[in-house]
């Protein structure tokens, strides 16, 4: 199987312990301070952010592997008590919460969109880009609102979850996944050059 290179190994082509590790820790680090870019809904504890932007990215340009582990190691930062969570939040109780489900679809979004980049190479053309970062996104969606139905006191129902979990981003969504979807063929024409 052809694996295509990625953006950070076209960017830093020379493969060291300390790349791998400033390249993880620079992707927690963007997925933390899309966190910090919060704004809560009154009638639901899921607020818009950030996060799933640069999870998307992160995820691209590291590709599966690293990509993956820059979501865990923002998982372990935000856990560990660094206030890296929405609001400011901190400590591993978050994982746990109602938006427990989609923090932790951050490693396997990161990690779907790496491999399809690897082996795809589906961050070159446009089209193909949105394709998998919606796929990425729907699987954010399904996390986050399975979790968000075990999280709550209650039987809620299906129509309530989508209200509260997944209805109310899917414009943001989609405008976050086509923005990466653009900033990927820009950037590889812009490393071609």
């Amino acid at each position: 199987m052809i694996m295509h290179p990625t953006l950070a190994q076209t960017a830093f082509p020379r493969h060291t312990l300390a790349r791998d590790v400033a390249l993880v820790l620079g992707g927690s680090l963007l997925i933390a301070l899309g966190a910090r870019l919060e704004v809560p809904l009154p009638w639901t504890p899921v607020p818009i952010t950030l996060q799933t932007l640069f999870v998307l990215l992160v995820g691209a340009a590291l590709g599966p592997r690293l990509g993956a582990l820059a979501a865990l190691a923002y998982l372990a930062e935000g856990a560990a008590g660094l206030p890296f969570f929405s609001g400011g939040a901190a400590g591993a109780a978050k994982l746990f919460g109602a938006t427990g489900g989609y923090l932790l679809s951050f490693p396997v979004m990161a990690a779907l969109v790496g491999a399809l980049v690897q082996r795809a190479a589906v961050d070159r053309r446009l089209h193909t880009a949105a394709l998998a970062m919606l796929l990425a996104t729907f699987v954010n969606y399904l996390m986050g609102v399975t979790w968000l139905g075990v999280a709550l006191p209650g039987h809620q129902s299906v129509a309530a979850l989508l209200n509260m979990g997944a209805w109310p981003f899917i414009a943001g969504d989609a405008l976050k996944a086509g923005l990466v979807a653009l900033l990927l063929p820009a950037t590889w024409a812009m490393l071609k050059k």
